[in-house]
């Protein structure tokens, strides 16, 4: 599918390029009929047959036809340009010469115009010889400075377009040879360059079009280079231009370049100045002097008549259009323009869009970012482009495009404008003298009719369909406001501004700003995404913005000098919404800033709330851009002054201490990285970095490897971090140390040690900073355990410490207070982590008694947090479901009492069994016979050198499989006898399983000494003997053999 979508392009591709070919080739063919019709043209002026008298007189001579066709000359149009050239032919103008020359003079010719003017004039040429030099002298005319006074009121812009057409008109006729000498254009070229216009904006701005103009059409006499076809070359190379002539021509735009540019340079300079200091006073004061005020506007003025279509409050845009025609002469004469200075720190008075002092208004040298994370950054600053998504018909954009392209195709913008200006004029006259053309549009009256008829039909049906699509429109739009209020998303905000684009009209973007204004004034959240969506449609829609800027002004100033304590929230509503505006700069800085002058102005009561709200939305905003750096900063201590001179009640205090401090945070001095050496960085990055399940091993070996006689110490030191890394990999920590051990076994001892005084030290303190610390210990020691690098004695003492340490000192309060339950989660933790292993034999009767206790300390504390409350019940179902949860202290000493008792009870009966057990156990239970000696094959002699413990095993081995189960039963409950139960290394015994335990790899039975005979004894050490002795004679004999 991708390959035939590549042959398509392809296929697409080389249809366009076929089509490109085919106009290029069109308009060389144009060109070429073009420029060979203005050859023969030119032919046919240098060497006119002038018709003689008698000729003349056979024409239409009648005053009536003269008058008409010369009112048609002062209307010389593309349209009109073959009726009227045939009604020059047919009537005899000999002696009303001067009156067609006065009427193609006045004529108000546009750049499509001209060429149809050169094609009269050249008739008129060709036909009486008195044409050319009075038609010279009217068109020079123009050039020539009135002092009239009507003159001088008169229309600047119609004066500078008929200028420019004149200029056009007499090069074309010079180059179709109706003029034959060039040196009217010295005497133009020279008006239009004289020094003493540069005192005139005005005449500047008009003189430097003409130029451009100039420049570009007759590039011939300035002798530049041709961008033409050969063709067109050869028709200028026939132009007899004296290199004299040319010589004038090239100083005269040269020298006038170098004025402008100097000119140029100078007012950029001083505009820049006092933009400059201005903005100074503006940022300082939030506003100007009168004096400051008045000269800024003089100087805005006089940029202004420089260009009176430009529609702008600021005299930089008029000196950028004085720019812009100076690059157009610059271009025209191929020379370089000269590059304006630029002041990185200055700020337009009006728009405030460029950048004064970066650190104007702080004392560090690096500026704040605006804003504080990316996506802040995009959410306020990357607004979809509704060109890429809607139909620039939708944006009511098509118009602006339309003429955009005709400036293109015709002349450079400044230009156009005239020329529109000029083609407006035209129309607004036109039908005045419309009754000269009534004969050639009588031809036409009856299909006009017909037209008419039908289209008042077409409208109608039009009409009708125009209001079902209304309706529809209608219903559209209502739907789609009444979903603004779940737009709660960037995705969502922008989705439906696209889908507003297509039901845009005057009317829907009233409701749409209604309906914005009038958001819920408890739905703050709403605010910054209304405030993107007027930001994303002001791009193409500009009234968006400034009906919803009107409507939100004109309710604060209602507001504000309402001066009731009434209506906060739609008070804060208003003055977030504008905060929000400004941050997608759609709000200007200044409305701001004179919001919360007029609130500090009188700041009491609501007036306070509001300013911090402000403060709050967009204060930091514009604390931190740095066209509003210093006003800011200002207001923010005149902000902090009222606070200290006025008595505000608590809550009007700390807003504005947190809007003041959100907006300038307190300064610090920067944090210094701490320089670890090379060892010690990569020692934390396999702890803190590295460490997980898959990797614990190869970390293991990595800090085998490591010197240990150099790091073991820092190794220790984040061994004990153990809160720094994530509280998930403790127990992966805990597993090192294990595996540690076995090669470094002070290392792990030093560990735990450190662990049990890190504990300490914390219940010593009691510091609420070093709670997550000793959280994660507590978990480190259970993860200990649970490796079986620590014995359950160890874990008891600690949760013993934990809920009696302090208790008996004046000190209780300091050190656990009874509203303080971080004891309690201390417990918890440790035994989350390990009490699950204390579920037989001693161990259990040690957590049963330690619950009690932990009651009876949990009871202590009163009401306890739900939180903590839950996590004992929690701890409490895993570890011991069937324990009673006790309410009250007396219930707790009871249970204690009672359990004593019990094992008191339970210990004295296995005293007394095992006390009848050893008894009997004392007495051999086997006797073993003297004739059963030879039968243990060495055995028996070998065991009797060991001493009573080695018969004591061969009397156990000669026992049934039962008799040996049982004596070792036996031996275990003796040694629980003689050890009891509060022994320290009894859970070692009972708990072979569990992980904690020293000794899991083997049994520890306690060996008894049995009673012998001596009689027995001595005999049988004689039948030793006497059988070692016979074996060596044996031998002996068998050896001499």
């Amino acid at each position: 599918m991708d390959h035939h979508d590549d042959e398509s392009r392809a296929a697409s591709g080389d249809h366009h390029g076929k089509q490109d070919d085919e106009e290029a080739v069109a308009r060389f063919e144009e060109m070429k009929k073009l420029m060979e019709a203005k050859i023969a043209l030119r032919r046919s002026n240098l060497n006119p047959e002038r018709p003689d008298s008698g000729f003349l007189r056979t024409l239409d001579s009648s005053i009536k036809r003269n008058t008409a066709v010369i009112k048609k000359l002062k209307q010389i149009n593309e349209e009109q340009r073959e009726v009227l050239m045939e009604d020059v032919r047919n009537v005899n103008l000999s002696k009303f010469v001067s009156e067609a020359v006065t009427a193609i003079c006045d004529a108000k010719l546009r750049s499509s115009d001209i060429q149809a003017a050169v094609q009269i004039c050249s008739l008129l040429h060709q036909r009486y010889k008195d044409f050319s030099p009075s038609l010279v002298q009217g068109l020079l005319k123009v050039y020539v400075p009135s002092k009239s006074v009507e003159d001088l009121d008169a229309d600047k812009n119609s004066r500078a377009m008929k200028k420019r057409s004149t200029l056009k008109l007499l090069l074309e006729l010079y180059f179709v040879g109706v003029i034959e000498d060039c040196s009217i254009f010295i005497s133009v070229i020279k008006d239009l360059v004289s020094s003493e216009h540069l005192k005139d904006r005005d005449a500047t701005q008009t003189n430097l079009t003409l130029l451009a103009s100039f420049a570009r059409q007759g590039r011939v006499f300035l002798g530049l280079p041709f961008s033409g076809h050969e063709i067109q070359e050869e028709f200028f190379r026939g132009l007899n231009i004296t290199p004299e002539q040319r010589k004038i021509f090239r100083k005269s735009f040269h020298a006038y370049y170098d004025a402008v540019s100097e000119l140029l340079q100078s007012e950029h300079a001083s505009l820049r100045q006092m933009e400059q200091e201005n903005a100074k006073i503006l940022n300082a004061k939030g506003e100007l002097s009168d004096e400051n005020a008045s000269s800024y506007e003089k100087l805005r003025k006089s940029y202004d008549h420089l260009y009176r279509n430009v529609s702008s409050r600021n005299a930089s845009e008029v000196l950028t259009i004085l720019c812009f025609l100076f690059h157009r002469l610059a271009e025209a004469l191929d020379m370089q323009p000269p590059v304006m200075p630029e002041d990185a720190h200055t700020t337009r008075v009006t728009s405030g869009e460029d950048a004064s002092s970066p650190a104007a208004g702080k004392d560090s040298s690096v500026p704040e970012a605006l804003w504080d994370d990316e996506d802040t950054r995009a959410f306020y600053e990357s607004l979809p482009d509704l060109r890429a998504f809607v139909p620039g018909v939708l944006l009511g954009e098509a118009e602006g495009k339309a003429n955009e392209q005709s400036v293109n195709t015709q002349e450079q913008p400044a230009e156009s404008t005239l020329e529109a200006d000029q083609g407006q004029q035209e129309t607004n006259e036109i039908p005045g003298e419309s009754g000269i053309l009534n004969d050639s549009k009588n031809l036409d009256k009856g299909k006009e009719k017909e037209d008419k008829d039908n289209f008042k039909d077409a409208e109608k049906k039009g009409e009708n369909e125009k209001e079902k699509l209304k309706g529809v429109e209608v219903t559209n739009l209502d739907a789609l406001l009444q979903r603004l209020s779940g737009c709660v998303s960037r995705d969502l905000i922008d989705q439906l501004t696209v889908e507003f684009c297509y039901l845009n009209s005057k009317s829907s973007r009233k409701k749409l700003v209604r309906a914005l204004f009038n958001v819920p004034r408890t739905s703050l959240e709403l605010l910054p995404y209304y405030s993107r969506m007027v930001a994303t449609l002001s791009t193409c829609m500009k009234d968006v913005s400034s009906m919803l800027l009107q409507m939100l002004e004109e309710e604060f100033n209602f507001l504000i000098n309402k001066k009731d304590q009434m209506n906060i929230e739609t008070k804060v509503r208003n003055i977030r919404f504008l905060g929000e505006l400004c941050k997608f700069r759609v709000a200007p800085a200044g409305l701001v800033f004179s919001c919360l002058k007029a609130c500090l102005d009188e700041f009491t009561h609501h007036n306070i709330d509001v300013a911090c709200n402000l403060l709050e939305t967009c204060g930091r905003f514009l604390y931190r851009s740095p066209e509003t750096t210093v006003r800011m900063a200002n207001m923010l201590e005149i902000l902090m002054r009222l606070k200290n001179v006025k008595n505000l009640d608590p809550r009007h205090s700390t807003l504005v201490e947190n809007a003041y401090y959100l907006c300038k945070p307190p300064e610090r001095s920067a944090r210094v990285s701490k320089i670890r050496p090379p060892l010690h960085q990569y020692i934390r990055k396999l702890l803190f970095s590295d460490l997980d399940k898959s990797s614990i091993e190869r970390v293991l070996r990595q800090l085998r490897k490591l010197p240990w006689s150099e790091c073991e110490d820092y190794l220790l030191k984040c061994f004990l971090k153990v809160h720094r890394g994530k509280y998930g990999q403790i127990h992966l920590i805990a597993s090192l140390t294990a595996g540690l051990s076995r090669y470094h076994d002070e290392f792990a001892v030093a560990v735990v040690d450190e662990v049990l005084d890190e504990i300490r030290v914390g219940l010593e303190l009691n510091d609420y900073g070093m709670q997550q610390r000793r959280i994660a210990h507590m978990r480190f020691l259970g993860e200990l355990y649970n490796y079986e690098h620590v014995d359950s004695s160890v874990i008891f003492e600690t949760l013993y410490l934990i809920v009696v340490f302090g208790h008996d000192t004046a000190e209780r309060d300091v050190l656990d207070p009874p509203e303080d339950c971080f004891r309690i989660r201390m417990v918890i933790t440790l035994l989350e982590t390990c009490g699950h292993y204390f579920d037989r034999g001693s161990s259990r009767r040690k957590l049963d008694r330690f619950l009690l206790h932990f009651q009876r300390y949990i009871l202590s504390k009163g009401s306890l947090p739900l939180d903590v409350e839950f996590d004992l019940q929690d701890l409490f179902a895993d570890l011991r479901p069937n324990m009673i949860r006790y309410s009250s202290a007396e219930e707790v000493n009871a249970a204690l009492v009672e359990h004593e008792a019990n094992e008191r009870h339970v210990s004295e009966k296995s005293h007394s069994e095992r006390r009848e057990r050893r008894s009997n156990y004392e007495k051999p239970p086997v006797r073993i016979p003297s004739n059963n000696a030879p039968s243990a094959n060495g055995q028996r002699l070998v065991n009797g050198d060991d001493e009573n413990g080695g018969l004591h095993e061969d009397v156990l081995d000669s026992d049934t499989g039962s008799g040996g189960s049982s004596t070792i039963d036996h031996d275990d409950e003796m040694d629980e006898e003689i050890h009891g139960d509060d022994g320290d290394t009894d859970e070692d015994y009972d708990d072979r399983d569990a992980p904690g335990s020293d000794e899991d790899n083997e049994f520890r039975i306690r060996q008894k000494v049995a009673n012998v005979d001596l009689e027995e004894a001595a005999s049988f050490e004689q039948e030793l003997r006497a059988v070692m002795q016979a074996r060596f004679w044996i031998t002996s004999f068998f050896f001499n053999i």
